[in-house]
């Protein structure tokens, strides 16, 4: 399994969201200066996040973008869900059903098989996990500093 970008940009936009909110909404490319990331690009890597209703999008000269709810509010499954989708990263296929399979007995293939019951646990295990850590927990372990050397980069530019 692997995950893009998109959500680690994703994540560390929403936390200097969070050190940034005295400011109002913050736009693209201000927020994409922060990190060095190409605007536009990061633009599209946000707009799942506004349908998803985790950042609020402000349009006009003073628009941008702002959480939507409160760090404790948002999980890292609703994140990666946001930018990533909701699909199972595992699709079984039943290929068992295929090939010698033809020649199984009736009802053999009833339940699913060990190969898919093993990605289903798994997968959940890491939506569990997910799921249960908030940006609010991120912002807690975050180095000290962090908070205000976005604020002060932010304001220098």
């Amino acid at each position: 399994m692997q995950m893009g970008e998109g959500v680690e940009w994703g994540l560390h936009c929403l936390m200097a969201l969070v050190w940034l909110e005295e400011q109002g909404p913050v736009a693209a490319g201000r927020l994409a200066e922060v990190f060095e990331l190409p605007p536009e690009y990061l633009k599209k890597r946000l707009q799942p996040l506004v349908r998803a209703g985790i950042l609020a999008s402000t349009p006009g000269a003073r628009g941008g973008y702002s959480l939507a709810r409160a760090p404790e509010k948002i999980t890292l499954m609703d994140v990666v869900a946001a930018v990533e989708g909701r699909e199972d990263a595992f699709r079984c296929t039943e290929i068992r059903q295929q090939g010698a399979g033809v020649l199984a007995s009736v009802g053999e293939f009833g339940r699913p098989c060990g190969v898919a019951a093993a990605m289903r646990r798994a997968e959940m295990a890491w939506r569990r996990e997910l799921a249960a850590q908030t940006l609010a927990d991120l912002l807690g372990v975050a180095p000290a500093g962090a908070a205000g050397r976005v604020r002060r980069f932010h304001q220098s530019r």
